[in-house]
């Protein structure tokens, strides 16, 4: 079969373009023939047997989404005119969801959409000139993906006619042999990062991800350790600043990186602790490293932290986040006991289905 997938992709970093590349990549592994519309990037090139198609546009925030629904609309228009697609994928409900039911609908070809998260809990939820977009890409979609069960929850709570029959869940999965537990420490060396613990976030530096309540913890912190902070986004100026301004120590902010799976194997715990999260890759992605990991008490967070590999805590409480840390950088016994679990735990994250009807596996 041919499968149009339309979203974030590689180069573009983020847990929207890891999910559309691992799913891209399995469904090419059956025999399939996979075309991916994403965001336009000087390095856009076709990787693992799938085809990629840049488009044009800016990346100015505010403006890039309407430009990618106007141009990964016509993008697929194009790949109409030369390639017979039988299903069309929008991943993120807007703007990629909404060019592919639009194009769906006018074609008369089968249309699913994945809410990663943001578009549902962000989104939805705050931006109310939003909804009658979003509600109406909900409708228009034949099948609609949520990536965790709190995010089929919102999803049906939009009272969309018929949303309950036509939502179902499709995890985030991880390759368990790219995120693994072989000893790595290049990271750790190349940054001289070896004579204290390692606390590690990684994310995309924005207000949700409240990274600013890591640095609070660490200013309270009862441990003594490195908190490396991996990613870009628009708060990575102001962090910075904070820093600096307010003297936190061991601080290491390492820019965007492409090669976390290199990163995660030298610390010594992942945490995530966003006010609001559908899932929360890079959770699993550190378990199958091996690695314990703390994350909020929200959303698809806790439908992955356990007992047995790490601690959920209050994203509004520093004091919650700091004690988490401190209790496992602290207790050697406690953390090597999380460790044991982890990468059993990342294990049930690992198979790749293929969640579209018409594919028989």
């Amino acid at each position: 079969m041919k499968i149009a997938m339309v979203g974030q992709f590689p180069p573009h970093v983020g847990g929207v373009g890891v999910h559309i590349h691992t799913l891209s990549k399995e469904l090419v592994k059956q025999g399939h023939e996979v075309y991916v519309i994403t965001y336009p990037h000087q390095n856009i090139e076709d990787i693992d047997g799938i085809h990629v198609i840049g488009t044009k546009g800016l990346n100015i925030p505010g403006v890039r989404g309407l430009m990618f629904k106007k141009n990964a609309k016509k993008a697929l228009e194009n790949l109409l005119e030369k390639e017979d697609i039988d299903i069309i994928h929008g991943h993120y409900l807007f703007p990629a969801g909404a060019s592919a039911v639009e194009v769906g609908n006018e074609h008369g070809i089968k249309t699913y959409v994945t809410a990663h998260g943001s578009d549902m809990f962000e989104v939805y939820k705050k931006q109310p000139l939003m909804r009658s977009t979003i509600k109406n890409v909900l409708k228009k979609a034949d099948v609609v993906f949520a990536v965790s069960n709190a995010l089929k929850h919102e999803i049906i709570a939009t009272g969309v006619t018929g949303i309950s029959d036509k939502t179902k869940i499709c995890w985030n999965s991880v390759d368990i042999d790219k995120f693994s537990s072989r000893e790595n420490d290049s990271f750790k060396q190349e940054n001289k990062l070896t004579d204290k613990p390692i606390v590690l976030f990684v994310g995309n530096l924005i207000k949700r991800k409240n990274v600013d309540s890591l640095l609070e913890a660490k200013k309270i912190a009862n441990s003594d350790y490195y908190l490396v902070i991996v990613g870009d986004g628009p708060l990575f100026k102001k962090l910075n600043k904070k820093v600096k301004d307010e003297n936190i120590r061991d601080v290491i902010f390492t820019g965007s990186r492409n090669d976390v799976e290199n990163i995660i194997p030298s610390c010594d715990v992942l945490v995530l602790p966003s006010f609001s999260e559908s899932f929360g890759l890079v959770l699993i992605e550190a378990l199958a490293c091996g690695k314990p990991v703390i994350g909020s008490n929200v959303g698809g967070i806790t439908e992955i932290i356990n007992d047995d590999v790490g601690l959920l805590v209050n994203p509004n409480k520093v004091s919650s986040i700091a004690s988490a840390i401190d209790k496992v950088i602290n207790d050697d016994e406690f953390r090597g006991a999380l460790s044991l679990n982890a990468r059993g735990r990342a294990k049930i994250f690992s198979k790749v289905d293929i969640p579209y009807d018409e594919v028989k596996q």
